[in-house]
């Protein structure tokens, strides 16, 4: 059928008693049907429709059965509104009809011409028309070509027995006999019933014998497969002939040969006169130097028989052989990049503040280069020592010195207890570890100091060849006797162990304080120790060998993880406080640092210093990390650790402090941050502590 837009308007159509008994006497007549009615005006004129009386719809039902029956009767002519007998007579497709709303015609017709839209009808008009006509209610309105179209009988019984849920057509039997297929006679047992037998769901072992087979025989090459090589049936008609000799060779890939530059207009026999040098032109070529000067200048002649013979040709040709036979190539690939686009996008330094960035003050006593210094955990007072064999105690904020020890020895590196209620001093001064009383402690913390810093003569070690505890007579602490010079001490979180270690030996001795012992748990370890420091948070050791940082459990007392640091020399270790990533120096003057959630290799190597590394150091809050080096300069860095673990570490270099004078015995040899402040202390070889403060 045609493209038909039915309207929503539904008439009622009232069948009488009369009807009623025809329907009864003859069922193939068409009983009372809600037709879709619509007038071929504006959608506007429809709307008074249902005010019709019910006398005149009586009226309209009588004239609809007299219609009926006439079609009974005498078959009406059939409409052209299917799709299968005439075409639609627009043919603009699928456009939308609201593109012609404001045209004078609504397409056009197969042979290209307009369609013109009808006049259209007042309500009264189409009131009146569907008064006259009795077949008005069978006519519907299709607006793809605005045109009125009359159901035919054998339409309407189609739509009535869609609207009582029936197939279209009577001849089709929804209720067919079902047609059993399967042959039935003469069988035992149905087929589907019979049981899953064991051996489907058990591999077949004869199956796996043979498959054992061949595998072996395939390996020991009792069965070999050929493949037939077959040649290309296509092939490049215009291509080159590197192309065809890179496909076919083997080995290393074949780079084609540059092609000579093609002759131009300067080349020709005749070429133009601005092409042609004036004689003032080729007596300044002579002038220039030979490799500058043009290889061809352009002559006129009037034939192609005067062109005499090229000079250079044979040379030129043999060079070009030369070229191709002895020159290698390679093949190079040029990316056009914004040197500035690589460059990382770092933020401000003024975003990034404070940070340590001027020297506020400066600590005078010594009278040797300052090996170590070390903050107490308050921030209130330093300890520092020297070469000179003294230690001495300063009051950070005035810079007074408020007690020296003299040891006789030079001290190598001193380091507070990290608990504020235990005051205590280590420092290592040649082959002896010192475990001093500052007395800044209260009448309380003062006795249990002296409680613990009380030993024994025969305290019991372990490793009694290693180490001996003793009571220090002049200054009243505990005096640990090693067999070699002592190159660090560091204590642990609790303040009851610290370690120490020698550069002579493997050894890296653990020492419990309140029970005077000491232990050698790492007595396999491969290569002489660097540094040796406990994690800030998790019963975790690391010691640093020259090329290799190790992590061991110390409740398990195994090596957990090993750091490759690519570097010559390790010089110091320090850790995050968060306790997953820390960096390292070296004596090359590279700086790693090492995520150890990411990989036991750097995640960045960092080239700072031009000489070696003395040390590197974290702060406790703040995220700030900072190097020395003989240079006589510290660096001061941002390294920003994000709880995201998909969000790398941002590392920005913040400042350069100098300050320090240039010694034979080094430049900055030590550097601590203040536990609570953004301030850097560093210790230098010209005898001098600076403080630098932002």
């Amino acid at each position: 059928m045609a493209k038909l837009k039915i309207r929503d308007k539904k008439v009622k159509i009232a069948i009488t008693k009369d009807k009623k008994k025809k329907d009864k006497a003859d069922p193939e007549a068409v009983p009372e049907l809600p037709a879709e009615y619509s007038s071929p005006t504006r959608d506007e004129e429809h709307s008074d429709s249902r005010d019709v009386s019910q006398s005149s719809d009586s009226e309209r039902s009588c004239e609809i059965n007299e219609v009926e029956e006439n079609d009974l009767h005498h078959p009406a002519e059939e409409s052209d509104s299917s799709e299968d007998e005439v075409a639609p007579r627009n043919t603009i497709g699928d456009v939308p009809l609201e593109w012609y709303k404001d045209e004078e015609h609504i397409g056009y017709d197969i042979a290209g011409r307009k369609i013109k839209k009808h006049a259209r009808k007042d309500k009264i008009e189409s009131f009146l028309a569907g008064v006259d006509d009795s077949k008005n209610w069978r006519k519907i309105y299709d607006e793809y070509n605005d045109e009125e179209v009359e159901l035919t009988k054998k339409e309407m019984k189609l739509i009535k027995r869609l609207l009582q849920g029936s197939t279209p057509h009577t001849e089709v039997d929804p209720y067919a006999p079902y047609v059993d297929w399967f042959d039935w006679e003469d069988k035992g047992h149905p087929l589907s019933n019979a049981p899953e037998p064991k051996r489907r769901f058990i591999p077949s072992k004869w199956e796996h014998k043979k498959v054992v087979k061949y595998i072996r025989a395939i390996r020991k090459g009792w069965i070999k497969f050929e493949k037939p090589e077959e040649e290309p049936r296509h092939y490049l008609l215009w291509g080159d002939d590197s192309t065809s000799a890179e496909s076919k060779r083997q080995g290393l890939k074949y780079i084609p040969a540059p092609k000579p530059k093609l002759a131009g207009h300067e080349e020709s026999y005749n070429p133009s006169l601005e092409y042609i040098p004036t004689q003032e032109e080729i007596n300044s070529y002579q002038l220039m130097y030979e490799e500058d000067r043009p290889k061809f200048i352009p002559k006129r002649y009037e034939s192609l028989r005067n062109v005499p013979a090229y000079e250079n040709a044979l040379k030129e040709g043999f060079d070009r052989c030369l070229d191709l036979y002895l020159c290698p190539r390679t093949r190079k690939k040029r990316i056009n990049i914004d040197p500035e686009s690589l460059k990382p996008k770092l933020p401000s330094r003024k975003d990034l503040k404070p940070y340590p960035s001027k020297c506020y003050l400066e600590y005078l006593g010594h009278s040797g280069p300052v090996k170590s210094v070390s903050v107490e955990i308050s921030g209130q007072w330093l300890a520092s020592g020297s070469t000179d064999g003294t230690i001495r105690l300063w009051e950070v904020e005035t810079g007074r010195c408020l007690k020296v020890w003299e040891v006789g020895q030079p001290v190598n590196h001193v380091a507070w207890n990290p608990l504020p209620q235990l005051p205590i001093l280590a420092a290592s001064a040649g082959h002896d570890v010192l475990l001093l009383d500052t007395g800044l402690g209260d009448a309380e913390e003062q006795h249990r100091i002296t409680e613990l810093l009380h030993v024994e003569e025969s305290a019991s070690t372990d490793d009694r060849d290693l180490v001996s505890w003793a009571r220090e007579e002049m200054y009243g602490g505990i005096r640990l006797k090693h067999t070699k010079a002592v190159a660090n001490v560091e204590w642990h979180r609790k303040g009851d162990y610290f370690t120490t270690f020698s550069r002579d030996t493997k050894a890296v001795l653990l020492h419990q304080l309140s029970k005077k012992q000491t232990h050698n748990p790492f007595k396999k370890l491969r290569g002489l120790a660097v540094s040796a420091v406990f994690h800030p948070t998790r019963s975790i050791f690391f010691i640093s060998t020259k090329n290799h940082i190790r992590i061991y459990d110390l409740l398990k007392s195994k090596l957990i993880n090993k750091l490759e640091t690519g570097l010559q020399e390790v010089s110091s270790v320090a850790v995050h406080p968060g306790g997953d990533n820390l960096i390292v120096g070296s004596k090359e003057g590279k700086m790693c640092w090492f995520d150890m959630d990411l990989s036991s290799r750097p995640y960045k190597i960092l080239k700072t210093h031009p000489k070696d590394i003395t040390n590197v150091a974290f702060h406790r809050s703040y995220p700030l990390f900072a190097s020395s080096s003989e240079d006589c300069t510290a660096y001061v860095f941002h390294g920003m650790v994000y709880s995201d673990l998909n969000q790398n570490p941002l590392i920005v270099p913040l400042e350069i402090l100098r300050g320090h004078a240039s010694s034979k015995y080094g430049g900055v040899l030590d550097c601590k941050f203040h536990p609570r402040q953004p301030w850097l202390f560093t210790a230098g070889a010209d005898s001098v502590i600076k403080l630098y403060c932002h």
